[in-house]
C-alpha cells in the first residue's frame, strides 16, 4: 500500500513538474516582458490601457441616462445598414462602447487585462494599431457577409444589417493571438482561436463570424511581421559570414594579400 502511495506521489509530482516546465516555456518570455515594466512602474507603464479602462465605464455610464443614450449612439453605434464613411467614422469610438446587452464588467476586464498586457509588450501605439485593425476587419466583413447573404458559407442574413456593433471583444481576440504568437505562446494562440471557430459551430452569429475575422486580419499582420523579421534577419547573417574575410580583402572577394 505504502508502495502504491509512493508510486502515485512520484507520478504526480512529475506530472507538476512536467506542467510547471511546460508553463514556463510557454508565458516564460511573455511573463517576463510585462512583469519588468509593471514592477518598475505600476499602473502607470499602462497609461492607455487605464484610459480605455475609465473611458468604457464612462460611456456605459452615459449610454444608460435618457438623455446619454443617443449621443452615444450617434457617434459610436456602428451598423452594417450605415453608410461605409459613417461606419468608419463612428469605429474608432465603437471599440470603447460597452454592448447593451452584456455585462460591462466583462467589457472592462477584457481592456484591463489583455490591453495592458498588449501595451506592456509591443507599447500603446502597436496595441491600438492592431486593436483597431481587428475592430475594422469585423465591421467590414459585416458588409460582405450581408452583400453574400445568409445562404452562403460566410454570409450573413439581412437582419445582421440592423445589429448595433460595438464593444472591444475582436480587438481583444485580435490582441490576445497576436501577443501570444509574438512571444512563442503558441498553444495559447491556438486555443484562441479554436474558441473562436467553437463559439461560430456552436452559436452563428455576427459577433462570432466577426472574431474570426479579427483573428484572419492579425494572422495578416503576424505573416507580415514574420517576413520583416526575417528580411532583417538576413543582413546581419551575411555581415558575421563576410566578417572573417574582411581583415584580407575587406569583403572585395579577392585572395588575401601575401607578403
Amino acid at each position: 500500500m505504502a508502495g502504491t502511495l509512493d508510486g502515485g506521489t512520484y507520478d504526480e509530482e512529475r506530472a507538476m513538474r512536467a506542467l510547471a516546465r511546460w508553463a514556463r516555456a510557454e508565458w516564460g518570455p511573455l511573463c517576463a516582458a510585462a512583469r519588468e515594466p509593471l514592477r518598475r512602474r505600476g499602473l502607470a507603464a499602462v497609461p492607455m490601457s487605464v484610459a480605455a479602462v475609465g473611458l468604457t465605464a464612462f460611456l456605459q455610464y452615459v449610454q444608460n441616462q435618457p438623455w446619454g443614450y443617443q449621443p452615444v449612439q450617434n457617434l459610436g453605434a456602428v451598423r452594417a445598414e450605415d453608410p461605409l464613411w459613417l461606419a468608419l467614422l463612428r469605429t474608432p469610438l465603437s471599440l470603447f462602447v460597452p454592448a447593451l446587452d452584456l455585462p460591462v464588467w466583462g467589457a472592462l476586464a477584457q481592456i484591463l487585462l489583455v490591453f495592458g498586457i498588449a501595451e506592456l509588450c509591443l507599447g500603446w501605439w502597436r496595441t491600438l494599431v492592431i486593436a483597431y485593425v481587428a475592430t475594422l476587419a469585423g465591421t467590414l466583413y459585416a458588409r460582405l457577409g450581408i452583400t453574400l447573404g445568409g445562404h452562403a458559407p460566410f454570409g450573413l442574413p439581412w437582419t445582421d444589417a440592423q445589429v448595433v456593433d460595438t464593444g472591444p471583444s475582436a480587438a481583444v481576440v485580435g490582441l490576445a493571438v497576436f501577443v501570444a504568437w509574438r512571444y512563442g505562446a503558441y498553444v495559447t494562440a491556438g486555443a484562441v482561436t479554436l474558441a473562436m471557430v467553437v463559439e461560430v459551430l456552436v452559436k452563428e452569429n455576427l459577433a462570432g463570424k466577426e472574431h474570426l475575422a479579427a483573428l484572419m486580419a492579425v494572422g495578416v499582420l503576424c505573416l507580415l511581421a514574420a517576413l520583416r523579421q526575417q528580411r532583417a534577419s538576413r543582413p546581419r547573417r551575411a555581415f558575421r559570414h563576410l566578417r572573417p574575410g574582411r581583415r584580407a580583402g575587406r569583403g572585395s572577394g579577392l585572395p588575401p594579400i601575401q607578403s
